[in-house]
């Protein structure tokens, strides 16, 4: 039996989501062939580097290519405006597909193989990416996988209500990256008593606050040096010269950093590298400020101030698109912020508190079982095997990232 873990993105902010189970499958579910399918160097380097010793004794690496002229030319033509190569590796690549008995993915895309490419006999499993509320996450596309893997009842509840996903094809194991991630270093920032602010605002357009007020934050910040803060958006942000949605047709630019954030000695800037995406700046940062990223609830694994910026006059009272809302004050003008942060930081009557608490509890169901674990038990079974834990097997299996 094979087990494909396909990892296809430009950006490397989708491995902890599926790779650490890939790991576990492997060290405990030896009837099973796990191949790590990367489709670009970035990727492949970053699963080289978590795999470690794994490759070639427990799993295999397998990069995949666009191999045809037209699917080359096509991708190069668009790539400033859209991931076309991103798509177009499926049709270049079928016989590779047609190969394995399961696909695990932290994305949609690769329901491409059975819509349109006819791959029926392939089991095809999601891990998601991020535990948060936005719409798309509950779209109908999500009942066309075989099974999903989600973080906690949270995720369950609304796959059903709004996507029709089957719940028996729905398993609870947790969240993966915690295996991998919660533990990791903080930055080495000035620890010099100044709070420290993540603002980490979101790539689409209809929803994100950088592309109306997001130099305006930058300005805030440099005028206010009693803070420090890490400015890390989503890694997709700066990823092309224009931003491009799907859920809602929008695009925009997201410009250029200008030299006096640059400048900033209290601006720490990260476009994307390897630290946005490793819970180190989520780890390290006091106070949260964002807008609809999932990585709020990353950062709710030690809970903490936020804030939220509401950049398009949002009806975000009782909509569950906005449900992390209730974790910090909501500014609609970047001048707010410094009243913004006395209020997240004192909370009077600990109401914020309390509903991080509830927030987390409900998107987050973490046992004594690593989650990496859990879900390899699960794909395991989807396959008719069963774990067997190797003599002398360590169940925290990434004590070294």
């Amino acid at each position: 039996m094979r087990a494909c873990f396909l990892f296809n993105h430009d950006q490397v902010h989708q491995v902890a989501h599926s790779l650490p189970i890939a790991l576990a499958l492997a060290d405990w579910a030896p009837g099973i062939e796990v191949i790590l399918a990367t489709t670009n160097p970035r990727i492949q380097a970053e699963v080289t580097r978590l795999a470690g010793s794994r490759i070639g004794r427990s799993v295999t690496i397998h990069p995949l290519g666009l191999t045809r002229r037209r699917s080359q030319w096509a991708a190069a033509l668009t790539e400033p405006f859209a991931p076309a190569a991103k798509i177009l590796l499926y049709g270049d690549n079928l016989d590779f597909f047609r190969s394995i008995d399961m696909l695990v993915v932290a994305e949609k895309t690769s329901l491409i193989l059975k819509t349109r490419y006819g791959l029926d006999h392939l089991k095809i499993v999601h891990t998601r990416h991020g535990a948060g509320d936005r719409a798309i996450g509950f779209n109908p596309a999500s009942a066309r996988f075989d099974h999903i893997l989600v973080s906690g009842d949270k995720i369950k509840r609304r796959l059903i209500a709004d996507a029709g996903v089957d719940p028996d094809r729905i398993s609870i194991v947790g969240y993966p990256k915690f295996d991998l991630h919660a533990a990791t270093r903080t930055h080495a920032l000035l620890d010099d008593g100044r709070p420290v602010v993540l603002y980490n605002p979101h790539v689409s357009p209809h929803l994100s606050s950088w592309y109306r007020m997001g130099r305006q934050v930058l300005d805030w910040f440099v005028e206010h040096d009693e803070y420090q803060l890490i400015f890390a958006p989503h890694v997709m942000l700066f990823e092309r010269s224009f931003a491009l949605t799907i859920d809602k047709l929008r695009i925009d630019r997201p410009g250029r950093i200008e030299d006096r954030y640059l400048r900033a000695p209290n601006i720490h800037i990260d476009l994307g590298s390897r630290a946005s995406s490793t819970m180190t700046y989520t780890n390290r940062a006091d106070i949260y400020l964002g807008d609809v990223s999932s990585q709020v609830y990353e950062f709710l694994l030690t809970p903490r101030p936020c804030v939220f910026l509401d950049a398009h006059d949002t009806r975000w009272a009782n909509d569950p698109n906005y449900l992390h809302w209730q974790a910090g004050p909501v500014i609609s003008q970047p001048r707010q912020l410094g009243q913004a942060f006395e209020l997240a930081r004192r909370d009077p009557n600990a109401r914020f508190a309390s509903a991080q608490r509830a927030l987390f509890d409900a998107s987050f169901d973490l046992t004594d079982t690593p989650s990496s674990i859990r879900a390899a038990e699960v794909i395991a079974r989807e396959m008719g095997q069963e774990l067997a834990k190797p003599a002398g097997a360590d169940e925290r299996l990434f004590a070294h990232a």
